[in-house]
C-alpha cells in the first residue's frame, strides 16, 4: 500500500504510449463481454415482456384446458361464478375453396362471444371480430390467416369448407392476442365463431380436440389461492390449469435453453479472446523489459513494479468491458425492433442491470485469469536478466503466489459459470469439456512443435526457415493452435452433425416414412376408410391404431411436477401424450427388458414403456406410472421397455398398453398411408377428405420440409455463434502475428543482408503459416470429428458418417485464415530497410 501512489503514477505515464499496444487486448474482451451481455440482456428483456403481456398472452388470468371434452356443467358454473369466461375451441381440420378442389390442413379455433378478455384481436379490415364472424343470411363468417388467403387464393366474400359446414371469409387475421408463442403449428389459423362448430361435424368422440376455458378473475382473488381451491372441489378434472405465471411455458423454455446455449458460445469467446489477452499482456511487457529493468535498478520492488502494470492491465480491460457493456445495454431495443411482429409482445428496452454486471464480472475475472502468469513472470525476474531478456524474453513459470491467485481466478470463472445458467450440470460439463478441450489443443501444440524440431532438416533453405519458425523461442505456435482450433473445431462438429441430419432426412427417412398420416377418424369410420384408400392405386401399405390423450400425473409414487428427470425427456411430462393399446408388438419392435404380455391377457394395467425416456425418468421394468385419461387416472406397471425409431415417422407410441385398459375410452382411429407415387398421395388425401370431413391429413413431405426448413434456420443461427469464438480465435491469431512484429523485422533484415531476396523471404512466411494452417486444421479436424461422433452416435442415437467435404474445407479455410493474416502483419517487415535497424542495434 506504500509504494500504490509510486505504482499509479508509472502506471498514468505508462498508458500514454501504450494503449495501440492493446488493441487486440481490447477487441477480444469486447467481443465477449458483449456476447454474454447481449444475450442475457436479450433475455430478460423478453422474459419481461412475457411477464408484462401475461394475462393478454394467457388469454386471461386462468387458463384451463380439457382435451377431447367439454367442461362439465358444474364446472363450467363454477368458472363462471368466478369471474368471466371466454371459451375457445382448437383443433385441425381440413379447409378447402368451396367453388375449387385444393385444401389443405388448418388450425381451425371456434371462439365464444366474449373472447377475447384481454388484448385486441387486429383484422387487416379494421372491423370488430364478433361483427364479422356473426351469421349473415344463416352463413357464419371467418378469419384467416394470410397465408391461408395466399394459399387457396382466397378474397373476402368467397365461401370456405370446413367439415361438412360452409363459412364466408370475411376478413385476414392482423394480430390473434393468445396464440402465444408456439413452435409447433400445423397450418394457417382459420377462425370461427364457437356456435358454428356443430355444423362442421368435427366435434366428435374422441376427436383430438382442445377446449380452453380463458377466466377474468373478480377483483382482488388471488390466482394461486383459486387455482388451489379449484384443484380440491375438482380432484379428478383431469384439467391442464396455468395462471399468468406460466402464459408461455413453452417459450419461457426455448428462451431459457437459447440463452443458456449462447451465454456458453459468449464464454467460449471469453476463453479464446483470454489466450488473445495472455499473449497481448507477454507482448506488451517484452516491449517494456528495458523500461522494468531500470525501474528494478532504481529500487522498485517486484510488487511496485507487479501493481504498476497490473493497473494498467485493468484500467485497459475497463475499456473492453465497457465497449462490451454498452453493446448489451442496447441489444434489447436493436432485438425489439428486428423482431417486432414475430412475437406476441413488445420487447420492452430500459437497462438490465443483472446480465451488464454478470458480464462485466466475466470479463474481469477472464482479464485477471489471463494475465497474471505473464504479469508475475515478468515482474520476478531480476534486473540484470531483464536487460538480458532485450533480446530473448523471459521463460519459466512465475512465483508461487502468481500460480496460486491465477487459479483462484480461474475457479472464480469457472464458479460464475455455474451460477450464471439456469442448469449448473450443463456448465459444470462446459467447465470440464472446456479444460479437457485446452488440454487436448495444448498437447497438440506441443507434439507438433517436438515434431517440427524432430523433423529432419529439409535441403530448401525457405522450407528449413519455415520448419524451424515453428518451434524457435517465442514461437506463435501453440496460441495459434489454441486460440484458432477452438473455433474452427465448433466449425468441424457442426458441419458433421449438419451434413449426418441432413443425410438421415433425405436418404433415410424418405424410404421408410409414410405418405400421410390421417387422424381423427372415428371407430365407425374404419371399414370404409380401409375401403377407400385401398380402392386408390399406387397404396403401397397401411397402418392403422387406436389413440386417446393421456397425462403423466405421477412417476414411481412421484408427482411428475416434482420428478427430476432427464432435461432431453422433458417434453414428455409437460402436456398430454399419445396413448394406444395393442395386444401384440407393433410391427419392428425391440424389446430390450421385459417380455411382451400374453394376446389374451387381462388382469392390471400394464404398458410398454421407451427405454431411453424411462432412463430419463429413472425408473425401470416393475415401476407404476400414473396417467390422467379423460379425467381418469390410471395406475399401470412398466411391463417392458423398447427402443423407439422415432426417425422413421410411423405411429410410435412412447407407451402401449396391454388389452382390458382404454378399449372403452373414447378414442378415434390414426392411420398411416405410403403411395408410391406423387399422384397416388394426392389422390388418397381427396378421396379420403371427400368421403369423411372430419378427418384431417398430415402430408409427411411437408412435414419434412418444415423440419428441413428448420434445421436450416437453426444451423444458419448456430454457425453464426460459433463464428463468433472463430472470430474471437483471429483476433488472437492477428494478435499472436502483432506480438511477433519486431521479431517479424529482425529476422527479414537479417536474411536480407544475408543476400536472401523479398521473393525468398516471402515464400518462407507463406510456408511457415501454411504449416501452421494445416496444424491447427489437422488438431481442430482430429477433436471436432470425434465431437461430432459423440453427439450423432450417443445423443441423436443415430449413424455417424464422416463428411470429407465439411472437413476438407474447414481446412482450407484454417489455412487461408493462417496465411493471410500472417503476411498481412508481417508485409510491412518485408518493406524495413536493412540499415537503420543494424544502425540501432
Amino acid at each position: 500500500m506504500k509504494t500504490l501512489p509510486i505504482a499509479l503514477r508509472i502506471a498514468r505515464r505508462e498508458l500514454r504510449g501504450s494503449a495501440a499496444s492493446f488493441r487486440v487486448f481490447l477487441a477480444c474482451l469486447a467481443l465477449g463481454v458483449a456476447a454474454m451481455a447481449g444475450v442475457g440482456s436479450v433475455s430478460s428483456a423478453m422474459m419481461a415482456g412475457v411477464e408484462r403481456d401475461a394475462r393478454e398472452i394467457l388469454g386471461g388470468d386462468i387458463d384451463i384446458r380439457f382435451t377431447h371434452r367439454e367442461a362439465t356443467d358444474a364446472q363450467q358454473a363454477w368458472f363462471r361464478e368466478s369471474g368471466t369466461v371466454a371459451e375457445t375451441v382448437e383443433m385441425r381440420a381440413m379447409a378447402r375453396k368451396a367453388d375449387g378442389g385444393r385444401r389443405t390442413l388448418v388450425e381451425l379455433k371456434g371462439v365464444s362471444a366474449s373472447y377475447p378478455l384481454f388484448g385486441d384481436m387486429e383484422l387487416e379490415g379494421g372491423a370488430a371480430l364478433q361483427e364479422t364472424l356473426a351469421a349473415r343470411d344463416g352463413v357464419y363468417g371467418a378469419v384467416v390467416d394470410s397465408a391461408l388467403a395466399a394459399r387457396l387464393d382466397l378474397v373476402p366474400g368467397d365461401r370456405l369448407k370446413i367439415g361438412e359446414a360452409e363459412v364466408e371469409v370475411r376478413d385476414t387475421i392482423a394480430k390473434e392476442p393468445d396464440r402465444a408463442v408456439s413452435f409447433a403449428s400445423f397450418g394457417p389459423r382459420v377462425m370461427i365463431p364457437a356456435a358454428a362448430l356443430p355444423e362442421t361435424g368435427l366435434v366428435q368422440r374422441g376427436s383430438l380436440i382442445r377446449f380452453h376455458y380463458r377466466i377474468a378473475l373478480a377483483p382482488g382473488t388471488n390466482a394461486a389461492d383459486w387455482i388451489e381451491e379449484t384443484n380440491a372441489a375438482f380432484p379428478d378434472a383431469g384439467w391442464r390449469i396455468r395462471g399468468v405465471d406460466r402464459a408461455a411455458p413453452g417459450f419461457d423454455r426455448f428462451i431459457s435453453r437459447v440463452t443458456q446455449f449462447l451465454t456458453l458460445v459468449g464464454l467460449t469467446a471469453l476463453l479464446v479472446g483470454g489466450v488473445g489477452i495472455a499473449n497481448a499482456v507477454r507482448s506488451f511487457l517484452d516491449r517494456r523489459m528495458a523500461t522494468i529493468a531500470t525501474l528494478k535498478c532504481l529500487g522498485a520492488s517486484t510488487g511496485t513494479v507487479f501493481t504498476a502494470y497490473f493497473i494498467q492491465i485493468l484500467a485497459v480491460a475497463s475499456v473492453g468491458i465497457g465497449i462490451g457493456l454498452v453493446f448489451g445495454a442496447v441489444a434489447p431495443l436493436i432485438a425489439g425492433k428486428l423482431v417486432s411482429g414475430m412475437l406476441p409482445f413488445e420487447v420492452p428496452g430500459g437497462i438490465y442491470w443483472g446480465p451488464l454486471l454478470t458480464a462485466g464480472a466475466f470479463g474481469y475475472l477472464t482479464t485477471i485469469a489471463f494475465s497474471l502468469w505473464p504479469l508475475g513472470r515478468a515482474g520476478s525476474v531480476r534486473a540484470a536478466q531483464l536487460f538480458r531478456a532485450l533480446i530473448v524474453p523471459p521463460g519459466g513459470r512465475p512465483a508461487m503466489r502468481y500460480i496460486v491467485w491465477s487459479a483462484l481466478s480461474a475457479a472464480a470463472l469457472a464458479v460464475l459459470a455455474m451460477v450464471a445458467t439456469d442448469d449448473p450440470k450443463l456448465a459444470g460439463y462446459f467447465i470440464a469439456g472446456a479444460v479437457g478441450v485446452l488440454l487436448l489443443f495444448g498437447g497438440g501444440a506441443q507434439l507438433i512443435v517436438r515434431a517440427a524440431r524432430a523433423a529432419p532438416t529439409p535441403k530448401r533453405p525457405d522450407l528449413r526457415l519455415a520448419v524451424a519458425n515453428l518451434h524457435r523461442p517465442g514461437a506463435p505456435t501453440a496460441s495459434v493452435i489454441l486460440s484458432l482450433g477452438l473455433g474452427l473445431t465448433v466449425l468441424v462438429a457442426i458441419a458433421l452433425v449438419e451434413a449426418n441430419l441432413a443425410r438421415q432426412l433425405k436418404e433415410q427417412i424418405p424410404e421408410k416414412a409414410p405418405s400421410y398420416f390421417f387422424i381423427d377418424i372415428q371407430p365407425h369410420q374404419v371399414e370404409g376408410f380401409i375401403e377407400t384408400v385401398e380402392s386408390v392405386p399406387g397404396i403401397t401399405k397401411m397402418e392403422r391404431t387406436p389413440m386417446v390423450r393421456g397425462r403423466i400425473v405421477e412417476i414411481a409414487g412421484v408427482p411428475a411436477g416434482e420428478r427430476k428427470v432427464d432435461p432431453d425427456v422433458q417434453w414428455t411430462i409437460n402436456g398430454d401424450r399419445g396413448l394406444t393399446y395393442a395386444a401384440t408388438p407393433p410391427p419392428g419392435t425391440d424389446l430390450v427388458e421385459g417380455e411382451w404380455w400374453p394376446e389374451d391377457y387381462k388382469g392390471p394395467p400394464l404398458i410398454s414403456f421407451d427405454a431411453e425416456i424411462a432412463r430419463g425418468y429413472g425408473i425401470g421394468v416393475g415401476d407404476a406410472i400414473k396417467l390422467n385419461v379423460l379425467g381418469r387416472e390410471i395406475t399401470a406397471t412398466v411391463h417392458n421397455l423398447r427402443n423407439i425409431e422415432w426417425q422413421s415417422l410411423g405411429m410410435n407410441f412412447v407407451f402401449v398398453f396391454a388389452p382390458g385398459t382404454l378399449e372403452a375410452a373414447p378414442h378415434s382411429i390414426i392411420s398411416t398411408v405410403y403411395a408410391e407415387t406423387p399422384e397416388a398421395e394426392e389422390a388418397v388425401q381427396r378421396a379420403v377428405t371427400d368421403r369423411f370431413p372430419n378427418v384431417s391429413a398430415i402430408r409427411v413431405k411437408d412435414a419434412l420440409d418444415n423440419a428441413s426448413r428448420i434445421m436450416d434456420a437453426v444451423g444458419i443461427a448456430i454457425r453464426i455463434t460459433a463464428s463468433v469464438t472463430l472470430l474471437a480465435g483471429v483476433l488472437v491469431l492477428a494478435g499472436a502475428v502483432i506480438s511477433g512484429h519486431q521479431r517479424r523485422i529482425y529476422d527479414a533484415v537479417v536474411l536480407k543482408v544475408l543476400g536472401a531476396t523479398r521473393r525468398k523471404v516471402l515464400t518462407a512466411y507463406v510456408m511457415e503459416y501454411g504449416l501452421l494452417g494445416l496444424a491447427t486444421s489437422l488438431v481442430s479436424a482430429l477433436i471436432g470429428t470425434a465431437i461430432g461422433y459423440l453427439v450423432i452416435s450417443q445423443i441423436m442415437r443415430a449413424d455417424f458418417a464422416f463428411d470429407t467435404v465439411s472437413v476438407v474445407a474447414t481446412a482450407t479455410l484454417s489455412t487461408l485464415l493462417t496465411i493471410g493474416l500472417g503476411l498481412v502483419g508481417t508485409w510491412s517487415a518485408l518493406s524495413q530497410k536493412a540499415a537503420p535497424l543494424l544502425r540501432n542495434e
